[in-house]
């Protein structure tokens, strides 16, 4: 117990670590463009007709305190670290004068419900039809579908998005093709909220779970095909035990190491939404808000996204390393 403890305080030590590099690259990136928001937002106003010069002055001061861009580099950089403690990143550009820690609330809730789903259950088939086309190596059936996935393997999400937007929107209009649910709907937890917000999820997860599918299968089928040449597995064969017992406790168990981790990644990756899917379906989540922030030079909402995607990421990546030692016995603790 006391190896794990010492196990668990390194990797947190690490997952602190990265996130804090992570964090900081976004920071001296976002903030080496061109692109001054003070000015930005001065203009904006001053566009419209002239402004009185002390009035302008003023406005740029409260401007400076609102995005946290007064005194030297270094009160900035200190102002910046305070706002990520309290998750604020100051106001959106493009949305002036909404906060982007409230757009970043509206947009989440899209993004992991659709991504949760679409990466669970590509997840979840790609590696039960990879394992068995990898232990039943004969199967046609099997043989057909590993076809399938090999061929939708290198298409880019996106094109399965036009694909499917172009058969159930315009050739059979069956489903909505854009939007995350019906405009003239009271947003809540009512019965025809629910329904819209289903219809319009099902072209976007479609898409992304049969490039998924495809993944996860090629990479399940390829480590189970590895595994079943191994002595234990030819042991047991030998000795009669049922197929069914050695495909689920000594193959597909033994297999789903390296896929668990891909898992962790997948999930903690949803934080950046599927941006191009998003965009082609008109999706209000993650990934259409950092396009709209990196078109309007809304940095502040960039970094926001960024930031929520950075700590995502390391999160899963810590949550499988606190969990591996757990579930495969092979890996030793370090004392």
């Amino acid at each position: 117990m006391r190896a794990y403890f010492s196990y668990v305080c390194k990797r947190l030590a690490q997952f602190v670590l990265v996130v804090f590099i992570g964090i900081n690259l976004t920071y001296i990136i976002t903030h080496a463009t061109p692109i001054d928001p003070v000015e930005q937002s001065i203009s904006a106003v001053t566009a419209f007709g002239s402004t009185a010069p002390e009035s302008i002055a003023e406005m740029r001061r409260s401007l400076q305190e609102l995005y946290g861009l007064q005194g030297s580099w270094f009160e900035q950089y200190v102002s910046f670290w305070k706002r990520i403690v309290r998750a604020d990143f100051g106001p959106s550009l493009s949305a002036f004068p909404a906060p982007v820690s409230s757009l970043i609330a509206r947009a989440l809730p899209w993004t992991l419900g659709l991504l949760v789903f679409a990466t669970v259950v590509s997840w979840v088939l790609g590696n039960l039809l990879g394992g068995l086309a990898g232990y039943y190596r004969k199967n046609m059936g099997l043989k057909v579908v590993g076809v399938i996935a090999m061929g939708l393997h290198p298409v880019p999400y996106y094109i399965v998005a036009l694909v499917l937007m172009i058969i159930f929107g315009f050739i059979w209009p069956v489903l909505p093709i854009t939007g995350g649910s019906a405009m003239n709907l009271e947003h809540g937890w009512n019965w025809p909220f629910i329904v819209s917000v289903l219809k319009h999820s099902v072209l976007p997860a479609l898409s992304l779970v049969l490039i998924g599918v495809g993944s996860w299968f090629l990479g399940m089928r390829s480590l189970v095909s590895n595994i079943v040449t191994e002595d234990h597995v030819v042991y047991a064969e030998v000795a009669g035990v049922d197929s069914r017992r050695i495909l689920g406790s000594y193959v597909i168990r033994n297999a789903l190491a390296p896929q668990v981790t891909g898992l962790a990644m997948s999930l903690g990756g949803i934080f950046n939404g599927a941006v191009i899917t998003e965009k082609v379906f008109g999706y209000p989540g993650m990934g259409s808000l950092l396009v709209d922030g990196v078109y309007a030079g809304d940095y502040g909402l960039v970094l926001g996204v960024t930031t929520i995607s950075i700590i995502g990421v390391s999160l899963g990546v810590l949550v499988i390393d606190l969990l591996y030692p757990l579930i495969d016995p092979r890996i030793q603790v370090p004392s």
